[in-house]
């Protein structure tokens, strides 16, 4: 594994300002009379581990499938190591790394094949396809499966295999679309601690997810969409700060009192009837009053999250 062990994506020295990895502007993707990303701008910094987030049909993964070339976009501008995409999207490919989705591993191959194959698509010789397939299977927790074949596997080694096929050719950016999606507690951390081993080599990674404590955990910074548009963009920490408060109180079985309370003294709550939540900004306290007056049923005090900022931006509804 020493040449995972050794890899490190090094910023510039003396804190000179480096160059977006992914630099969108304007971007737009229509399907007919749908807009399914309406003007997207962001960039990415060399290092970055970067989450975009949104509910289903938000645009995401459409946006995603842009930045490595799969769909051309209606409009807009996408730079990716200071090349334009729609001009230079070879040697861009070349230089990432994709987990998409989907189950894309050969079934008719074994675990190492899979590999060993994927980098004869990069022009990787064989005897290096084989050393670097014998690494990402060591990192992976593989190395003990490398003759089983695909569908013997469980469903965490396939996310894991898939992970390991997009560093095959040892990219400069890794796009990660849903990564652990469908996967137990137990296979979610460990594709969990691969990533943070990878995101402290440096290397820059984009992620989809749904699950915001997968956001919460691995990212520096991450964008909310909705309806194709940027809701927000911060660090996890700066946008629970600024849309739930350090403090989240939950409130079952709430009174006309504590409505007429929480208007009078204009606190950020969402009331869904049988329940109320409460976002403490910061710098206030709430807990005290609501738990001497308020608290008749059931109170729940916890910190806010990721999850309650999502909510509040992008609503309860099931989305189809």
């Amino acid at each position: 594994m020493a040449a995972l062990k050794d890899l490190r994506y090094e910023r510039k020295p003396g804190g000179i300002p480096m160059q977006p990895i992914i630099d969108v502007q304007h971007l737009f993707k229509k399907f007919q009379d749908t807009t399914a990303v309406d003007g997207v701008s962001f960039t990415v910094a060399p290092g970055e581990f970067f989450g975009l987030l949104g509910p289903n049909g938000a645009g995401k993964t459409t946006t995603i499938r842009m930045l490595y070339g799969f769909s051309p976009p209606t409009r807009g501008i996408i730079r990716i190591f200071g090349m334009d995409i729609a001009r230079d999207w070879r040697k861009i490919k070349a230089r990432i790394g994709v987990c998409q989705q989907d189950n894309t591993l050969d079934p008719d191959l074994t675990v190492e094949q899979n590999l060993v194959v994927f980098a004869s698509y990069f022009s990787i010789p064989s005897r290096e396809a084989a050393n670097r397939a014998g690494e990402l299977l060591e990192f992976f927790a593989l190395s003990n499966r490398r003759n089983a074949k695909v569908a013997d596997l469980s469903g965490g080694m396939i996310r894991r295999l898939i992970l390991a096929r997009s560093l095959v050719n040892r990219p400069d950016l890794l796009i990660l679309d849903e990564p652990t999606t469908g996967l137990d507690p137990q296979s979610r951390h460990q594709v969990w601690d691969r990533l943070e081993r990878l995101k402290a080599s440096g290397l820059s990674i984009v992620l989809t997810t749904h699950y915001m404590e997968e956001a919460s955990r691995l990212c520096d910074r991450l964008v909310i969409v909705d309806s194709g548009k940027i809701l927000v963009d911060g660090s996890p920490e700066a946008l629970i700060a600024t849309h739930a408060g350090r403090h989240v109180i939950e409130i079952g079985g709430p009174d006309q009192a504590l409505r007429d309370y929480l208007k009078a003294q204009q606190v950020p709550h969402d009331d869904l009837g049988p329940r109320v939540i409460l976002y403490s900004p910061e710098g206030q306290d709430l807990s005290a009053a609501i738990r001497d007056d308020f608290c008749h049923e059931k109170c729940t005090f916890r910190n806010g999250t990721l999850e309650d900022v999502f909510l509040r931006l992008t609503g309860r509804e099931l989305r189809e």
